[in-house]
């Protein structure tokens, strides 16, 4: 389970950063979507391993 939470935040995390390229290229109406839509993957990506995954002992 561990390595499962572990991929689906780092393709969360990639994507995020795909979405911070993409603003800049898309057109005026899709950019600050695309912008949104980045910090709200990496956020959720950052909050995987720390509130969803158990602490090591």
């Amino acid at each position: 389970m561990k390595v499962f939470a572990f991929l689906v935040s780092l393709a969360l995390f990639l994507g995020g950063l795909a979405l911070f390229g993409y603003a800049f290229v898309w057109g005026e109406e899709w950019q600050v979507l695309a912008f949104a839509g980045g910090i709200a993957a990496i956020s959720v990506s950052l909050m995987i391993p720390f509130h969803l995954l158990e602490r090591l002992d």
